[in-house]
């Protein structure tokens, strides 16, 4: 049996999930939970409990203030992330061992990653780059190393806080241990929020050759960091910028203006006459797609001169309301998958077809349980993995407390585009 199939047999025997060609549905809370913390409902004082955590007063756990925001899986492990837009948040970077899952738990707690000391906060906010400060996403190479950026900064409402500089992270999962920690200077960038996801590209008989793009959502631009070189440099270009036209959202029944810019960046086939990977990319407010290459961004010369204009170019408009968090290009099938969060929806373009909206698919809408598809990854075997977390309502209203209200689904990209446009393209 291939590692594929013991994946999705293993996550069937023990949620008893039915395979459908929607998305399976594996975990989902109400609220964030976390294990080995110290409980206060035993006479712990909350005082003194953050204390014990290196943290101030304000910074004891309050569990609505804890709203998930990436998931990766790996190896049975999942990497799920809680940036700090609110206190109280114990750990930023958390894990769950599936294997250690209770069977029919569905909403298992979170243990801090790598531990819960390196996820503290400093008391009075000081600042120390050994720890982490507030984690968007992550993703896992080729290499099986665990790739982030903490942007170090607190966005609390009405009190932001640049603690420390943002970092790029790197930690090698077959050891658990730290590889790289690189500082991103103010050069690049003067502050670190905008960058809430990256894309590793390495091949894995060279794992020192890697590339991690990140864009930059507030900055308008990608940053690129190369391992070999341990150097970051900038492009900037005009479609990396929000379109105005799609900056209004109606999402279960809040309606709001966003202007987040370049905010994804998906790996796409290898182009022989360019001699290199397409690189796939689109603001979160914009139902445009973009594309470039990867020889492209790895060249810091380029990046340096500002001479790139015409290397950026216009793929074309995927249809009303797909505007897209995170999206992914799946070699097997030649699908690239989109979390379209305008229309509660995973959307679909098979890119052997040209680029239309009468071309995109959608393969899992639901307005009721997948709302905000705030993150789309996926792990070794090819399987998809989703976070859905109600974020507008988070932000604008008030989650119910009582209701379900982050889930985490997967499925694998062949059985996901079944019977539609995705599925048989010439």
């Amino acid at each position: 049996m291939s590692a594929a199939l013991n994946v999705c047999t293993y996550v069937l025997l023990l949620f008893g999930v039915a395979s459908t060609t929607e998305l399976e549905k594996v975990f989902e809370w109400k609220q964030m939970a976390y294990a080995d913390l110290p409980d206060l409902s035993k006479g712990n004082d909350p005082i003194l409990f953050s204390r014990a955590l290196g943290v101030t007063e304000n910074e004891t756990f309050q569990a609505y203030n804890n709203i998930p925001m990436g998931a990766t899986h790996h190896k049975k492990r999942l990497f799920i992330t809680i940036p700090r837009r609110r206190p109280g948040v114990p750990a930023t970077l958390n894990v769950i061992d599936l294997e250690k899952v209770a069977p029919g738990d569905r909403s298992p707690p979170l243990r801090a990653y790598p531990t819960y000391p390196i996820n503290e906060l400093q008391p009075q906010y000081a600042p120390d780059l050994r720890r982490l400060v507030s984690v968007y996403r992550t993703k896992v190479d080729a290499c099986e190393r665990l790739w982030f950026v903490d942007t170090g900064m607190l966005e609390y409402p009405d009190n932001r806080l640049q603690l420390q500089r943002p970092q790029l992270w790197i930690i090698d999962l077959k050891l658990d241990q730290l590889v790289r920690r690189f500082t991103i200077p103010e050069s690049i960038v003067p502050e670190g929020v905008g960058m809430a996801s990256l894309t590793v590209d390495v091949e894995p008989s060279d794992c020192e050759q890697a590339y991690a793009y990140i864009p930059d959502l507030v900055a308008n631009a990608i940053h690129v960091y190369g391992m070999r070189e341990n150097d970051m440099w900038s492009f900037s270009h005009p479609s990396f910028v929000h379109d105005r036209a799609q900056a209004a959202f109606n999402v279960a029944g809040q309606q709001f203006e966003w202007d987040d810019g370049v905010f994804s960046i998906a790996l796409g086939q290898n182009d022989t006459e360019a001699g290199s990977k397409l690189v796939y990319y689109h603001p979160m407010v914009s139902t445009t797609e973009f594309g470039t290459f990867a020889n492209v961004l790895q060249n810091r010369l380029i990046a340096r001169s500002g001479n790139y204009g015409g290397l950026f170019e216009t793929l074309g408009v995927r249809g009303p309301n797909t505007q897209s968090t995170m999206h992914h290009y799946d070699p097997r099938t030649g699908v690239l998958f989109y979390a379209e969060v305008n229309r509660n929806s995973i959307g679909c373009w098979n890119t052997r077809q040209i680029f239309d909206a009468g071309n995109h698919a959608v393969v899992h809408l639901d307005n009721r349980e997948l709302i905000y598809p705030t993150d789309l990854t996926s792990d070794s075997d090819g399987t998809l993995w989703v976070m859905t977390n109600n974020l507008p309502i988070w932000i604008y209203s008030r989650l119910n407390e009582s209701d379900f209200n982050f889930r985490l689904w997967r499925q694998d990209p062949a059985v996901a585009i079944l019977g539609t446009k995705c599925d048989n393209a010439p």
